[in-house]
């Protein structure tokens, strides 16, 4: 059973985070001391700055010579068995349209691990935690949401029937040197669309902070815990106090995002209920049976499903309301999922045992 002292130490990792989440929804939505352009420019900052750099410092301390490979695998096949499952589930219900699995894939497998799950797992398991969860965070950046971008790519490029990225020049002309070089301008279209599509995911990719910050986080880590070096004090301490206030000022955006909504329930109650039941119930689940069949046992494998039943992050919502695809829903899932987080994970706690 859980104990007081248990409830006290993950009540004192959490309450903080949503003291800030709340300030900010207070601050907008009641007092009006933040209007339209400055919650852009603070959600700017946040996006620029502050979760790079608190990606950076979480995966940096992480011994990526110390890596779970069984963790690694469970979060592999959860994904392949999301994508196998949203898909036949799609193509009998929605004649197979690529939206819908996305949302799926969103909802039941990518998670609030950075900025809920390191606190409140912390919190629970100690240290380890910690470093598990970098592990999950710096495939979720690497390979996860790029995987979902090119998604996106894919269904609107498949939609529009095009052979553009998006009326994107540059991306075109780049398909077309590509083309040149290889001498292919017979180029089928599906093929000549899947490398505008893969120039325009790559593009994108180099433009995002937090996929620099997690590449320069995993390199500094495989020479600092390789060669046993640290960061110089005054470039370690200048991350620190940025990366630090990252965790709050994340928490922040999340409070002024809440605000912006016209509703909680934004997509309406019967698919709320759908993306409540694919975020807490499908995603642990789906996350449990590969980690059994494939041994992982003891705390990696709690921390493994109660991540996996964190509130929806923040990332594919971003991605959805920039190609508007189901931005209401996923809207719905972080908030919903940010004002039911503790409950659930106290309950997936006890189901798992302590």
């Amino acid at each position: 059973m859980i104990s007081l002292n248990d409830v006290y130490h993950i009540v004192a990792a959490i309450i903080p985070l949503y003291v800030a989440m709340i300030l900010a929804y207070v601050s907008v939505k009641w007092l009006k001391l933040f209007n339209r352009d400055q919650c852009s420019g603070i959600n700017k900052f946040v996006a620029k700055f502050s979760i790079p750099l608190l990606s950076f410092q979480v995966i940096s301390k992480s011994d990526p010579f110390k890596m779970n490979l069984k963790l690694i695998g469970a979060d592999v096949l959860q994904k392949v068995i999301a994508l196998i499952m949203v898909a036949i589930i799609t193509k009998v219900r929605s004649n197979g349209h690529l939206n819908w699995i996305i949302t799926g894939i969103s909802l039941s497998t990518l998670p609030n691990t950075l900025i809920v799950g390191i606190p409140l797992l912390k919190a629970i398991y100690g240290d380890e935690a910690h470093a598990l969860l970098a592990q999950i965070i710096a495939l979720q950046s690497l390979i996860w949401y790029n995987f979902l971008l090119f998604l996106f790519e894919f269904s609107t490029a498949s939609e529009a029937h095009m052979i553009e990225a998006q009326g994107d020049p540059e991306v075109e002309q780049e398909a077309q040197e590509i083309d040149e070089r290889e001498g292919t301008k017979s180029r089928t279209p599906k093929r000549r669309r899947l490398i505008i599509i893969l120039l325009t995911v790559g593009k994108k990719l180099l433009m995002n902070p937090n996929f620099h910050a997690t590449v320069a986080g995993i390199a500094w880590a495989s020479i600092s815990f390789g060669c046993n070096v640290k960061l110089p004090k005054v470039v370690e301490n200048s991350i620190t106090i940025l990366s630090d206030g990252g965790l709050g000022m994340a928490m922040f955006s999340l409070g002024l995002f809440m605000a912006s909504q016209a509703s909680i329930v934004a997509c309406g109650t019967r698919l709320a209920l759908l993306a409540m039941f694919l975020k807490f119930i499908v995603g642990p689940a789906i996350m449990a049976a590969p980690s059994i069949a494939i041994g992982l046992k003891g705390v990696p494998f709690k921390i493994a499903v109660i991540q996996a039943a964190l509130p929806q992050g923040i990332v594919p919502f971003v991605f959805a309301k920039e190609y508007n695809v189901h931005p209401d829903i996923l809207s719905t899932g972080i908030i919903v999922g940010l004002l039911v987080a503790l409950p659930i994970a106290v309950v997936y706690y006890l189901l798992l045992g302590s």
